[in-house]
């Protein structure tokens, strides 16, 4: 993830009913939600909810899935762990031992790469 990718996914973080809405979908793990579970345990209107998703999908941190004729949201695990790395790639001045539970967010290809 690049600086302006790592932007991107802050600020569609930086909205309340985003917020909810992704802390939702990490929650529910990778059999997601549909989006009518979604406006409804969120209480948001479906309109306001499409936009919502769609700003969190650019920003790479949740992905869509149709499912019939409903489409399923579920926390895109990788962009959420590329944000991850690039927030923490200098933490602790590369002593992993200082990290602490940050280190084993890491994704290991990132990891190899700066041994």
């Amino acid at each position: 993830m690049d600086k302006k990718a790592a932007i991107a996914a802050l600020s569609a973080l930086g909205q309340d009913t985003r917020l909810d809405v992704f802390r939702h979908l990490v929650t529910a793990g990778p059999e997601g939600v549909g989006a009518g579970d979604l406006a409804q345990v969120l209480d948001v209107r479906a309109n306001t909810l499409s936009t919502h998703l769609s700003a969190l999908a650019r920003a790479g941190l949740i992905a869509a899935e149709r499912d019939g004729r409903a489409i399923r949201y579920s926390a895109h695990y990788d962009g959420i762990r590329a944000l991850f790395d690039f927030l923490l790639h200098d933490c602790c001045k590369g002593r992993p031992e200082l990290c602490g539970p940050f280190a084993s967010s890491r994704s290991p290809d990132i990891t190899k790469a700066e041994q």
